[in-house]
C-alpha cells in the first residue's frame, strides 16, 4: 500500500500541476503562436497576438481553473456535510436551477438582445434555488430534509427546462439551448470572468469557513454541537457558498458534470479523510481536472467544437464504473 504524501507536499504538488495546466491552456490554440512570444504578449502590446492571448486564451484559462475549483470544492463540502460520497451541487438543485434560468433567457430571446442576460439569468436561477431549498428545509431543517427539498427543486426545474425545449418555436434557440447545456468555455471573454469570479471567490470563502466544523461533524452532530459548532451557521455557509460558486460556474460555462464527484473521491485517501484538508485539495484537484479536460477538448478534435461537459462525462462515467466494481470487491 502506497503511503500518502504529507499534506503540504500534496498541496504543493497539486498547485504545481494546476499552474502547469493553466500555462498549457494559455499556449494551446489554433493560432500558431510561439510560447515565449505568446506569454510576452500578455504584458506587452504585440498587435493581433496580444488580442488572441488577452481576449481569447486568458479568459478561457482563468475560467477553466476557477470553475474546476468551484466544482471540486462544492463536491467535497457537500459530501462531508451530507455524509454521502455521491453528493454534489445537483443534490441541492443548484445546477439545474441555474440551467433553467439560462434556458429561459435563450428561449425568450433576451440573451440575443442583451448577451449578459444569459449568465445573469443563470445566477438568479441558482440563487432562487437556494431560497426555495432553505424555505422548504425550515430554519432547523436537518440534512435529510434539505436533500428532499433539493431533489424536489431539481425535479421541477428539470421538468420546466424540458418544457421550454418542447415549446420553443425557434429551432436556432433550441439548438443553442442544447449546446449550452453540454458545457463549454469557447468564446468566453474577460467580461464573463469579471461577472463570475467575484461570486466564485465569495463561495470559496464561505465554504472555507466550514472546514473545522466539518471535522467536528465527523464525530456526530450532537458531539459537534457540544464542542461549540453552530450547525445552523454551518448549513447556511455551505448552502450559500455552494450556490454562489456553482451558480456562477454554471452561468458562464453551462452544465459540467462529474468534476465535483470525481475530485473528492480521488483525493480523499490522500488526506486521511479529514474534511478540512479535503476542501483545498479537492479544489486544486478539480481545477487541474477541468483544465486538463478543456485541453483535451481542444486537442482531440481541434476542428470541431467538442463540448467540455462531454469530455468530463467521458472521464467521470468510467471512473464511477470502476468505483462500483472496486466497492463490490471490498464488500463482505
Amino acid at each position: 500500500m502506497i503511503r500518502p504524501p504529507p499534506f503540504p507536499v500534496l498541496i504543493l504538488g497539486l498547485s504545481a500541476l494546476t499552474l502547469a495546466l493553466f500555462a498549457a491552456s494559455l499556449l494551446t490554440g489554433p493560432s500558431d503562436i510561439r510560447p515565449w512570444r505568446g506569454l510576452t504578449a500578455l504584458f506587452v502590446d504585440d498587435g493581433a497576438i496580444s488580442l488572441v492571448m488577452r481576449e481569447i486564451r486568458l479568459p478561457r484559462a482563468i475560467l477553466g481553473v476557477a470553475i474546476g475549483a468551484s466544482l471540486g470544492l462544492s463536491g467535497a463540502v457537500l459530501q462531508g456535510w451530507l455524509r454521502n460520497p455521491l453528493a454534489d451541487a445537483g443534490v441541492l438543485g443548484i445546477g439545474s436551477s441555474a440551467a433553467l434560468g439560462a434556458v429561459v433567457a435563450i428561449a425568450s430571446g433576451l440573451a440575443s438582445a442583451f448577451p449578459p442576460a444569459l449568465p445573469l439569468a443563470a445566477l438568479l436561477g441558482a440563487m432562487a434555488a437556494v431560497v426555495i431549498v432553505l424555505i422548504l428545509g425550515g430554519r432547523d431543517g436537518n440534512r435529510d430534509t434539505l436533500i428532499l427539498a433539493g431533489v424536489a427543486v431539481s425535479s421541477i426545474t428539470a421538468a420546466l427546462t424540458s418544457l421550454a425545449l418542447n415549446l420553443s418555436a425557434n429551432p436556432f434557440a433550441t439548438l443553442e439551448i442544447v449546446f449550452w447545456m453540454l458545457g463549454s468555455l469557447v468564446d468566453r471573454s474577460l467580461a464573463h470572468v469579471a461577472l463570475a469570479l467575484p461570486f466564485m471567490v465569495l463561495g470559496w470563502v464561505l465554504i472555507g469557513l466550514t472546514g473545522r466544523s466539518l471535522d467536528a461533524l465527523t464525530l456526530g452532530a450532537e458531539t459537534a454541537a457540544s464542542l461549540g459548532v453552530r450547525l445552523d451557521r454551518v448549513r447556511l455557509c455551505i448552502v450559500l457558498g455552494t450556490a454562489a460558486a456553482v451558480g456562477a460556474a454554471t452561468a458562464v460555462a453551462g452544465v459540467i458534470g462529474f468534476v465535483g464527484l470525481v475530485s473528492p473521491h480521488l483525493l480523499r485517501p490522500l488526506v486521511g479523510g479529514r474534511p478540512s484538508r479535503l476542501l483545498p485539495a479537492s479544489a486544486l484537484g478539480g481545477a487541474a481536472m477541468l483544465a486538463a479536460a478543456d485541453l483535451a477538448a481542444r486537442l482531440i478534435a481541434p476542428d470541431r467544437d467538442l463540448k467540455l461537459g462531454v469530455v468530463t462525462a467521458m472521464i467521470g462515467a468510467p471512473f464511477f464504473l470502476w468505483l462500483v466494481f472496486h466497492e463490490r470487491g471490498r464488500a463482505p
